[in-house]
């Protein structure tokens, strides 16, 4: 029976993708900082775990406490939205902290196992704003491309010893909690000169063509897991899809 580790399961698409794997027969060691077993409910097949990904003592003891894994799903992360000029730094290296440094430390320290291993495989969950460039998102978008680069370049040096390294790309979903989970309030970050330029790009946020299902990312992350064929790229939900093609 294989074994996933989750990161950032407490709502959105991390939720729906540790509930994916546990009805397919995987188990599952879900993480959150601070585990909920009304949002999860432990089983037979599914541990929850605390983990902070921006906190080296709490990644060692997840992962000792997790054991031998399978697959690593690096799917926790924080947001921004607004006009970069107004985005203190010091929120810009919060988002980097998880997004990206968050992501190498957990990498890091699964690694070593399975590379002992010989076996394994590392999903990096990422945004369709990797595919295509968009407004208000600049350092939220610097953040996420960071980790294409990493993993492109280190699913060459990882399948020298059987393990892979994915990227699965989601779309917009109005449905998660995306402006929510950052600790800086949208409106602070939309100053009076950009207002007019704001304006219709959260009205078309509002009333998007194409959308992302929480289901749609479960989906490819559990298809990016599973691949045997050296693919990289795996785009979740319909506008993520439409972008990939585009590009």
């Amino acid at each position: 029976m294989k074994i996933v580790l989750i990161t950032g399961c407490s709502s959105g698409y991390g939720l729906e993708t540790a509930r994916h794997f546990h009805a397919l027969g995987w188990t599952v060691i879900a993480t959150m900082r601070t585990p909920r077993a009304d949002v999860l409910p432990p089983s037979e097949r599914l541990r929850l775990l605390a983990l902070d990904v921006t906190d080296a003592a709490s990644i060692a003891a997840a992962v000792e406490a997790a054991g031998p894994i399978d697959v690593l799903v690096n799917n926790a992360g924080v947001g921004v939205v607004g006009a970069f000029e107004a985005t203190p730094l010091a929120h810009v290296r919060h988002v980097f902290e998880t997004n990206t440094f968050g992501v190498m430390a957990m990498t890091q320290a699964v690694i070593p196992g399975m590379r002992a291993r010989r076996s394994g495989v590392i999903v990096n969950v990422t945004s369709s704003v990797t595919l295509a460039a968009m407004p208000l998102a600049a350092a939220y978008t610097a953040s996420k491309l960071a980790i294409t680069g990493f993993t492109g370049s280190l699913a060459h040096e990882l399948a020298h010893f059987g393990i892979g390294a994915k990227l699965v790309e989601p779309g917009y979903a109005p449905t998660t909690r995306f402006a929510h989970n950052t600790a800086v309030d949208v409106a602070d970050l939309i100053p009076a000169p950009y207002a007019d330029f704001a304006a219709p790009i959260f009205a078309a946020y509002a009333q998007p063509a194409l959308t992302t299902r929480e289901s749609d990312v479960a989906e490819a992350v559990f298809a990016a897991a599973n691949d045997t064929t050296g693919r990289l790229h795996f785009p979740a939900g319909a506008d993520a899809v439409a972008l990939a093609r585009a590009a």
